[in-house]
This record gives C-alpha cells, sequence and structure tokens, in this order.
C-alpha cells in the first residue's frame, strides 16, 4: 500500500517486481532479468517495487543459503549501486532480520510497519468505510449504522479494491 501510495502522490506509475517471476533454475538467468528490469527503470520512470525481498535478500553467511542466489544478491547490490535513473527503488519483506545488511546501506530509509492497535484499527475502518455506511443509513432512513449495512460496506469495498474478485489477486 506504501508504495502505491507513493506512486499515486509523485504521479509515477507502479511496477511491482514479482521475484517468483524473475527468479529461475539456470545458472546466471536470474541475475540476466534483474539485469533487464534495471535497464527498465531507466527508460520508464517509476516506483518499482520489489515485493518479498528476503526471497533474493537474504544474509549470504546464512548457511542453508544457495550459490545461485548469493550471485543474484550480488548482482542486485551492484545495480543499485550503479542505478541512474531517476525512478523509485523500494524493497518489501516480512522477514527483516534476515535481509543482508550491505542491502540496508543502499536504502536511503527503512520504514518499519508493526501491527495497529484497537483503536488504530477503527479509526481506519471508519476513514475507510464511512461514505458506503452513511450511504447506507440515508438509504435506509435510519439514525445508526447496523451490522448488516457494516458487512454490506465491507463486501462492497471489498470487491472494489480486488477488481470483483471474492479475494486479492496475484500482480
Amino acid at each position: 500500500m506504501t508504495a502505491g501510495v507513493l506512486a499515486g502522490e509523485i504521479q509515477l506509475p507502479l511496477f511491482i517486481i514479482r521475484l517468483d517471476s524473475l527468479i529461475t533454475k539456470f545458472m546466471g538467468e536470474t541475475a540476466a532479468k534483474l539485469r533487464l528490469v534495471f535497464e527498465a527503470m531507466t527508460s520508464s520512470r517509476g516506483v518499482y517495487l520489489f515485493d518479498e525481498f528476503d526471497s533474493i535478500g537474504a544474509q549470504r553467511a546464512l548457511p542453508n543459503e544457495v550459490g545461485e542466489i548469493r550471485r543474484v544478491l550480488n548482482s542486485f547490490l551492484q545495480c543499485i549501486e550503479h542505478d541512474t535513473s531517476d525512478s523509485l527503488i523500494l524493497a518489501a519483506t516480512n522477514h527483516p532480520d534476515v535481509i543482508d545488511w550491505a542491502l540496508f546501506r543502499r536504502f536511503d530509509d527503512v520504514i518499519e510497519y508493526h501491527l495497529p492497535d484497537t483503536h488504530a484499527v477503527l479509526q481506519a475502518l471508519q476513514a475507510k468505510l464511512a461514505g458506503f455506511a452513511n450511504k447506507e443509513m440515508v438509504l435506509n432512513d435510519r439514525q445508526a449504522i447496523t451490522t448488516e449495512s457494516l458487512l454490506h460496506a465491507l463486501s462492497e469495498q471489498s470487491m472494489l479494491a480486488y477488481g470483483g474478485a471474492s479475494g486479492p489477486q496475484e500482480s
């Protein structure tokens, strides 16, 4: 969500790099694909999000890391070091504890998100659903939001967010 907001604020397209489609079993091919992504950053200015970054950014000293992924990480470090594009590069992970320290030095900022407390969750729900729930109250001439209206608003919001699907889609 942060990448989407940043892209919107600076009015640039958002490109999500799916690392599962970038990584191949053939030696050297993943690094070649990675270089293509960085070349694209130069020709297509945008916000580039490397999601699930721990799949290529794990510490090189970990005993279970395979040699090819270490080479991919080294390639990424070289690519980011020599990047001269005007694009914004973001990386996201749910496992910051396994990220190689050399990566932390290559990014300008590290932002940690923690689980919200109950008050923050309620504020987010109120902000997100206010328009939908208020519409239900007005249309049904009610003085308060019912559970049914709230569930309908959640369902409608989910349909808008996921393009009519019942759940999140792969990017």
